[in-house]
């Protein structure tokens, strides 16, 4: 029987699956005081070698350590692993959204470890997790007020926590009319698939669901906002990579929202530093020709959108 502990935690819903990992790490800080023994790997950086290191290094204390990869379906191949299976650390493999099963990786990690997915919440497992949150704030709402909460704001979790936080500290018993006035409509967040579209370029899709949204009626300053919001936070993120800061450091000094750093972190793989600078001033440039009225607005973001 192997001494090692392999956990592996995944899934499309980040906000349980980071409390999973929070709850395991606490958990681990708690018996091993010094924290030394604590490290973090990011696949997307480095490979089976890094983690080969870490696991030789003698630790100063008499104690096992644990281990975090982060990224780990960024090598996908699971060859040199078994060498892991007798060691007396823990290792944590954890991987954000969706998995390619037919890996070699994820039949390694079926097999070796303690898998956990954690799916996006639906029906009434989505109504039970929000009606437990409310319940944690001393919160309260009826069924109804909830169903027209979860229809606003959909799964994300990381968004209906924030929410949950707003409204009761907004009321403490939560009514419909407060959803109204304090919670942005999901059909209103569908601009950041928009915005989705043009980080991964493509520009078909981006511009089929820019027009969707002026076709709605969204303003077309509106929509630019909501761009140069994106691309913002892509900036920040991708400096940070380049200063070759480790994911967890790139969470603190952004100061942005996990789920946001997240999606930036991928999206900006795409882009170098100097692309983006230059979208980013591209964005002031439209915006002013637009508030000039040097070009029309529907025009200036489909030439945007075309240019990125």
């Amino acid at each position: 029987m192997s001494k090692t502990m392999i956990i592996f935690l995944y899934g499309e819903d980040s906000y349980r699956a980071r409390q999973k990992l929070k709850e395991i790490t606490e958990h681990y800080k708690k018996i091993h005081k010094s924290g030394l023994n604590l490290k973090y790997l990011d696949f997307s950086k480095g490979d089976l070698n890094d983690l080969r290191d870490e696991v030789r290094q003698t630790s100063m204390f008499k104690e096992k350590k644990l281990i975090v990869i982060t990224n780990p379906f960024s090598i996908s191949e699971s060859k040199g692993l078994k060498d892991f299976v007798n060691s007396d650390d823990v290792i944590v493999f954890y991987q954000e959204d969706k998995v390619n099963r037919r890996t070699s990786l994820f039949k390694f990690l079926e097999k070796n470890a303690k898998c956990q997915e954690f799916e996006l919440l639906s029906g009434q497992k989505l109504k039970n997790w929000v009606k437990k949150q409310f319940e944690k704030y001393e919160g309260k709402i009826d069924s109804q007020t909830l169903d027209k909460l979860i229809e606003y704001v959909g799964s994300d979790l990381w968004r209906m926590e924030n929410e949950i936080k707003k409204l009761v500290s907004f009321k403490k018993k939560t009514e419909a009319e407060d959803i109204d006035l304090l919670v942005r409509s999901k059909i209103e967040t569908d601009i950041f698939k928009t915005i989705d579209a043009i980080a991964q370029k493509d520009k078909k899709e981006a511009l089929k669901l820019l027009h969707k949204h002026l076709e709605k009626g969204d303003s077309p300053l509106y929509l630019l906002s909501m761009i140069n919001y994106q691309f913002r936070n892509l900036l920040i993120v991708k400096d940070l990579i380049e200063k070759h800061k480790p994911y967890n450091l790139i969470l603190k000094k952004s100061g942005l929202h996990p789920f946001v750093v997240r999606k930036s972190y991928s999206q900006s793989q795409k882009f170098s530093l100097e692309q983006l600078k230059k979208i980013y001033q591209r964005i002031f440039q439209v915006d002013f020709q637009i508030k000039t009225g040097k070009i029309e607005p529907e025009t200036a973001l489909d030439l945007l959108v075309v240019e990125i």
